[in-house]
């Protein structure tokens, strides 16, 4: 089921003729699961098939390591999630600690086909807002979180080099089970009425602020696992470069993009309930009509220079120049992240290399085609004079967990960061997803230094609004 078909459909006429989508076929049979010997019989053999999966990886990643500590902690582990495969298909669907639905459930679910949205479907649908319409984005997300929610787990699972044993990923990942159990629980208190529709907008609350410190704890896992294979595989040698290990990196994108995804739906539903009551000038949802670089810019340069002055006791000029006129429809909130990491790279390098009394300005360039119907991309150019990155450093840079400032690793016990509550500063998380949040809808982050000099950060901001999420 597509947006666009709950939303094109009467509520009467949806919940009168409303097909059964393949998540509740799920759900049904897993209700049906313990009174039906054939049904047990798949739900074991499917159950163990996921657990050798999650055990298969972890093998594999005893194999890959010389260490007799590490090998013993993932024999270990391999054992525990044996033990787990067979406490599963021992239980009903419903005696699981953190989830009602076996892990093979979460998996088939995982696999189904996702639903990408575009800026311009969420326009379409929230120019009129009303109970009939956000019933219908009800039914869709009803669909939709669920396979999301999977996914997320399952990529936890699969994560490479021994980083899905690690406590705080294992954290993570009961989290999502927690949520997507939830979901799975409200999935038929949408045709019941209305109070139970605002029950799930509620509930979908709760999933919102429950995974705002994924991002940290993610850190926290990597962290863990970078430190092990430190101390007990290179024996804290210098030439240790986990930068190296692209595999874990592209995993863990495809992670924090996916998330960006559910976070953007479900922020959105939360955000029309809202304006459903309290309407929002220009905003559809987290969506603005006409979002100004320039004026998102000024923000970012502002809350930047504080910080900066905060650190250091003094900021850098910042000059906006180029087409500060261009409006198109955006997340702002999304470029303000992304800017103010930017701003924030560029203004501690600055400082750092300069004397204080005699500063370079930073300057931000804003650009895209004249003509506004050949205009595809809004192009916004940061340029600083903060002596660049070294050559041999710039494979590194997209990395998670690589900063050319000095760890902070008391960040890691901050609980309070989010995404949107202010970028990781000198622990290496800032970049990579601030080119995922620009890759979401289409655009791109680049980025070009001259050691010695300074370095250009080129942000491209599709804004036709046709570009479907990327969602992996």
């Amino acid at each position: 089921m597509t947006l666009l078909d709950s939303l094109s459909r009467t509520v009467p006429k949806h919940l009168a003729t409303r097909k059964i989508s393949l998540v509740s076929n799920f759900n049904n049979q897993s209700k049906a699961a313990s009174s039906s010997s054939s049904n047990q019989l798949h739900h074991k053999q499917h159950s163990s098939n996921s657990y050798q999966l999650l055990s298969n990886s972890i093998q594999n990643n005893s194999k890959k390591f010389a260490s007799s500590s590490l090998k013993t902690y993932f024999s270990k582990s391999s054992a525990l999630i044996q033990t787990a495969a067979d406490n599963d298909s021992n239980m009903n669907n419903n005696t699981s600690r953190f989830n009602h639905y076996s892990i093979g459930t979460v998996y088939e679910i995982a696999d189904l086909p996702l639903s990408p949205i575009t800026l311009k479907m969420i326009m379409s649908f929230g120019k009129t807002i009303n109970q009939q319409t956000l019933v219908g984005a009800s039914y869709w997300l009803k669909d939709e979180l669920p396979k999301r929610l999977a996914r997320q787990v399952k990529q936890l699972d699969t994560l490479p080099h021994g980083l899905n044993l690690m406590p705080s990923i294992r954290k993570v990942r009961e989290l999502y089970l927690s949520s997507f159990n939830d979901v799975m629980m409200y999935n038929e208190l949408l045709s019941k009425g209305r109070d139970e529709g605002l029950q799930f907008t509620r509930k979908l609350q709760d999933i919102y602020e429950r995974h705002q410190s994924t991002i940290i704890n993610v850190a926290k896992g990597v962290y863990e696992l970078k430190t092990k294979m430190k101390e007990s595989i290179f024996k804290n040698s210098p030439t240790f470069d986990f930068s190296e290990y692209s595999d874990l990196h592209a995993s863990l994108d495809s992670f924090h993009i996916n998330r960006i995804g559910m976070r953007t739906i479900i922020g959105q539903h939360l955000c029309l309930h809202e304006q459903a009551h309290q309407p929002r000038k220009g905003f559809i949802g987290l969506v603005q009509m006409e979002t100004n670089p320039a004026h998102v810019a000024q923000q970012a340069i502002e809350h930047a220079s504080d910080l900066c002055r905060m650190t250091y006791g003094t900021a850098p000029k910042v000059i906006i120049k180029g087409d500060t006129s261009i409006v198109f429809p955006y997340v702002p909130s999304y470029l303000y992240y992304i800017l103010f990491e930017l701003l924030k790279n560029s203004m501690r390098a600055t400082v750092e290399n300069h004397n204080h009394a005699d500063l370079p300005p930073i300057v931000i360039t804003i650009s895209a085609a004249n003509d506004v119907k050949l205009r595809e991309h809004v192009c916004v150019k940061i340029s600083d004079e903060g002596k660049g990155i070294p050559r041999r450093d710039l494979h590194k840079i997209w990395t998670h967990l690589y900063t050319t400032a000095a760890n902070n690793v008391d960040m890691l016990n901050d609980d309070s960061y989010s995404e949107l509550n202010g970028p990781f500063c000198g622990f290496g998380y800032g970049l990579p997803l601030s080119r995922l949040f620009a890759q979401y809808w289409g655009g791109d982050l680049q980025l070009m230094t001259m050691e010695g000099n300074g370095t250009d950060c080129y942000l491209y901001l599709h804004c036709l609004g046709e570009t479907e999420e990327v969602i992996h």
